[in-house]
């Protein structure tokens, strides 16, 4: 049960910084290239690109939230199950994962979508449009700066997932026994 355990908690962290490392390095840069330029014309480009955007990362921030979940019941299923007790490095990770990404899905992403709205609203002020302009370019930098802390904290996370459990540092007491 325990090889079951580890394989499912391997899977879930890998799975986990694929979809982060893709569509960081793959999909985000493709919305807003010159092909997406060309593709959706100048003058729809702007605004199209922001929200194709949107849709993508919510389905991420779905993705996410299932693995986040499945990391949180792997680590309570190897404590329950198997005994061993709660791992600090683990534990503080996936909790801290795990905040980053209900964050991001429910606080940043909202926010960055009605900027964006705001910022490529016709009928507002262009005033109220610069605002909403520079209030998302800073909204959207903090998330950026949050991914990458996610990418990094998951390839810290797959890698205590991948080694097996620490040994006891003492032999138990029967073990001693002669």
């Amino acid at each position: 049960m325990s090889g079951l355990l580890r394989f499912l908690g391997l899977v879930n962290a890998a799975v986990w910084l694929g979809a982060g490392v893709f569509f960081t390095v793959a999909v985000g840069p493709a919305v807003f290239s010159e092909e997406m330029r060309s593709l959706l014309g100048d003058r729809n480009f702007p605004y199209f690109s922001g929200a194709i955007a949107g849709l993508l990362v919510s389905r991420l921030f779905r993705l996410q939230i299932v693995c986040a979940s499945l990391a949180v019941a792997h680590l309570l299923a190897e404590w329950a199950w198997l005994r061993r007790p709660l791992r600090r490095v683990e534990t503080y990770c996936v909790a801290v994962l795990t905040a980053l990404v209900l964050m991001g899905a429910f606080w940043w992403q909202p926010e960055i979508h009605r900027l964006h709205r705001i910022k490529h609203a016709v009928n507002l002020p262009a005033a109220v449009r610069e605002v909403a302009a520079h209030r998302l370019r800073w909204w959207h930098g903090t998330a950026q700066a949050a991914n990458l802390l996610v990418i990094a904290g998951l390839l810290l996370y797959l890698n205590r997932v991948a080694r097996p459990a620490d040994a006891p540092r003492f032999l138990p007491s029967f073990k001693l026994r002669s």
